[in-house]
């Protein structure tokens, strides 16, 4: 298979390098290569990337900035990034942001080809993120797990508990899964028809909602508070019963 890829870096020696690599790549497609962020935003809306090589340190908007801000918007069809940097100290936070690899300056071929194949390796496995999906959407959703993207049915789901950057996915059997991701994303994942956010901090299952009583839900042993924000939204859902 082909990937489509980008190159941002504000070094024009560096892009050069990546250049080269990308087209001695057979299965790399290279698109465009830019100086800045902003610059690649027009190709980005335009064009169906998949990959972007992209420098953390550059002046403006830098590399990290840019793909929380792709993350955020994006949802599922955001592209992977390898990261370009002259210190390995961003890794954990690169995990955050959907970081496929990280490549150190300066770069090697021999580097470069590693990430551009586990790339490969990703895009080939993991195919309905990233382009015509054959499969029911209100099955299943994948979620982030340290390295993993792990398959959840929806049917499993409880609740979910949301902290700053990662999200706990309670599910039958009492079991709980730790993973990489924010609330607004992992709402925009669920169907509002089975799911709905009734705190800042949880979405709750709504066939697995055993009881209601003032403002609380109960689930299993959870008992869930509505909070006022979202009061208006749970209290069409509960008016259908009463």
């Amino acid at each position: 298979m082909m990937i489509s890829c980008i190159i941002i870096d504000d070094d024009p020696v560096v892009i050069e390098y990546l250049k080269d690599f990308a087209l001695q790549t057979p299965f790399l497609n290279l698109i465009s290569t830019h100086q800045t962020a902003a610059d690649a935003l027009k190709v980005l809306e335009d064009e169906n990337i998949q990959l972007i090589f992209l420098d953390i340190g550059m002046p403006g908007i830098n590399g990290m900035e840019f793909a929380k801000l792709l993350n955020d918007t994006k949802g599922d069809a955001v592209p992977r990034i390898v990261f370009i940097s002259g210190f390995d100290r961003f890794a954990l936070e690169g995990y955050n942001v959907n970081a496929l690899g990280y490549l150190l300056k300066p770069p090697a071929y021999e580097d470069f080809f590693k990430v551009a194949y586990k790339a490969r390796t990703y895009f080939e496995n993991v195919p309905k993120l990233s382009g015509s999906r054959a499969y029911n959407e209100t099955d299943f959703i994948f979620l982030r797990v340290e390295h993993d993207l792990v398959r959840v049915y929806l049917k499993d789901i409880l609740y979910i508990e949301g902290f700053k950057d990662y999200v706990k996915v309670y599910t039958t059997g009492g079991n709980m899964i730790k993973a990489l991701a924010t609330m607004k994303n992992i709402e925009e994942k669920l169907p509002e028809s089975s799911f709905m956010r009734i705190h800042r901090s949880f979405i709750v299952s709504l066939d697995k909602i055993e009881s209601i009583h003032n403002s609380t839900v109960k689930i299993g042993k959870a008992i869930i508070p509505v909070t006022a924000q979202f009061k208006d939204n749970f209290k069409k859902f509960t008016d259908k019963w009463f």
